[in-house]
């Protein structure tokens, strides 16, 4: 049985963290923050196979409407890397990730900022 479950919030990759960020609130810094209270909040969980994970990256704003329509659902090939934002995911879902051996992970773009994350049972079953 596949499940499909959407989380409306926007993918951030997750900073280089110095021993300054914990007094010196840098913009990218306080951004994975908010980010990871948003993903602990909805109680995302990452099982640990069988698991494809989806990033929406919302559209810049500065995009017309026509280019809006054209690139929705369209692969997004540009920063943050897809490996970038899984690792975010993962750390702010569980406090160990060592356990999670089987993931695939998806950046498209869309409308609004969004994760998706769609298991099978079966694979879990092992």
């Amino acid at each position: 049985m596949l499940l499909n479950t959407r989380f409306l919030i926007t993918p951030v990759p997750k900073p280089r963290q110095t021993r300054a960020d914990k007094w010196n609130k840098r913009p990218c810094v306080m951004r994975y923050r908010a980010f990871a209270d948003d993903v602990r909040l909805c109680g995302i969980e990452i099982p640990e196979s069988g698991s494809h994970v989806t990033f929406h990256m919302p559209m810049p704003r500065t995009w017309s409407k026509k280019k809006k329509a054209l690139m929705d659902g369209t692969p997004h090939q540009q920063t943050p890397d897809w490996d970038n934002l899984a690792k975010s995911l993962c750390d702010a879902a569980h406090s160990n990730d060592s356990f999670i051996y089987d993931f695939r992970a998806t950046k498209v773009w869309s409308y609004v900022g969004a994760i998706e994350i769609k298991t099978d049972d079966d694979c879990n079953k092992l």
